[in-house]
């Protein structure tokens, strides 16, 4: 599916009209300070996907498997590498976001592609994929790797209770929530604040509060 077939306005619920609109103009320095080197990275893509329950846009979040070695029990957006078989980074995230979670491509329309951005501890070059689940599926963790799938709504997200800081041994501070039983830190809190940003939907909340994480 190519990144810029996008669907109309009029074919987007209204809550996300302006989040697209802000998607497609936004800068990658708006959304991080680390930008990829001249050189590049291992090229990949996540899906940020938004869907409907009842009226109210929720998004869908991932946890890893406790047992993986790398980032284990820490919740993610679905995606991965990108194949020489996927025609771009959307591509790529739809693909992954069958494999780990049985998304159905066929319910998703892309709207929105973001800048790549640059993961310096893994030295991934990461495309957000921003799709609009039309026609939800059920879904489930269909690879060992991912523990389980929730559909977070946005307006848990954007309460100002489940807002905090996470720090990290490591001295990374950085945005994070507290929903679905988890805590969402890192490289996906970064992307779901921006996400509240983009679409209007953030609140003025206490950056006092911080949560110490361990992994």
């Amino acid at each position: 599916m190519p990144t810029t077939d996008y669907p109309a306005d009029s074919d987007l619920p209204e809550w996300l009209r302006p989040l697209v609109a802000a998607a497609r103009a936004v800068r990658p320095e708006d959304l991080t300070r680390f930008l990829a080197p001249p050189d590049g990275g291992r090229d990949s893509a996540v899906l940020m996907l938004l869907g409907e329950t009842d009226g109210e846009p929720d998004l869908l979040l991932t946890e890893r498997a406790s047992g993986m070695r790398a980032h284990s029990g820490q919740p993610a957006f679905p995606g991965g590498t990108q194949d020489p078989e996927d025609v771009d980074a959307a591509a790529c995230a739809l693909r992954e976001a069958q494999e780990e979670v049985g998304v159905n491509p066929s319910g998703v329309r892309i709207v929105a592609q973001l800048p790549q951005l640059w993961v310096p501890p893994t030295g991934f070059a990461v495309t957000p994929i921003l799709g609009w689940w039309h026609t939800p599926n059920a879904v489930a963790p269909a690879e060992a790797e991912v523990a389980a799938a929730h559909r977070v709504p946005i307006e848990e997200l954007a309460d100002p209770a489940n807002r905090v800081r996470v720090a990290h041994p490591s001295g990374f501070v950085g945005p994070g929530f507290e929903v679905a039983d988890m805590i969402v830190w890192g490289f996906t809190g970064g992307l779901v604040a921006s996400l509240l940003r983009l679409g209007g939907w953030e609140r003025p909340w206490e950056p006092a509060r911080v949560v110490q994480v361990q992994l």
